[in-house]
This record gives structure tokens, sequence and C-alpha cells, in this order.
């Protein structure tokens, strides 16, 4: 009879994990050229009202309305908002 014995290193199996994890969204993130009002309030955590009474209007915001729908670049939003946020200290 042969015993085959094995031991995992569970925190090893846990950060392999999150690492592919943080992979893939960072290249499903890459993916999106534009976001759209639903995809902004979902990254920014907040509601529309609030997006619209913070930074929505400011002259730098990069947002382009294609008939009814406001569309925003999602890189230039990412850089835009890290400095807003940066700049509210």
């Amino acid at each position: 009879m042969i015993v085959i014995k094995i031991q995992v290193d569970e925190s090893e199996i846990r950060q392999m994990y999150q690492d592919a994890i943080e992979s893939r969204l960072e290249k499903l993130d890459k993916e999106m050229v534009y976001w759209d009002s639903s995809e902004l309030k979902k990254r920014t955590c907040m509601s529309w009202n609030t997006i619209q009474n913070t930074f929505f209007f400011d002259d730098d915001f990069p947002k382009i309305k294609v008939g009814g729908k406001w569309y925003f670049p999602a890189e230039k939003v990412k850089r835009f908002l890290e400095e807003w946020l940066i700049n509210r200290r």
C-alpha cells in the first residue's frame, strides 16, 4: 500500500487566488474605454446628485453627451478623480 501525503500552504494559495483576481480585474478595467453614468456612480460610490453637486460641472471633468446620455472617458476620468480627491484634503 502506498500512502501519499500532500501539504498545502493555505496562505500561499490565498495569495495566488487574490493575485489572479486582481490581474483579471485590471484587464477588464483596461477594456472599458468609456463609462456611462451608472458605471461612474459605481466607481465613485456616489449618487448622481452627489456627483453633480461635487465635480460634474467642473470645467476639467471629462464628459461627452451623445444624444441624451452622458459618457465618460475611463482613463481621463480616473486621473481627474484621483486629483480631485487629493485636492479635497
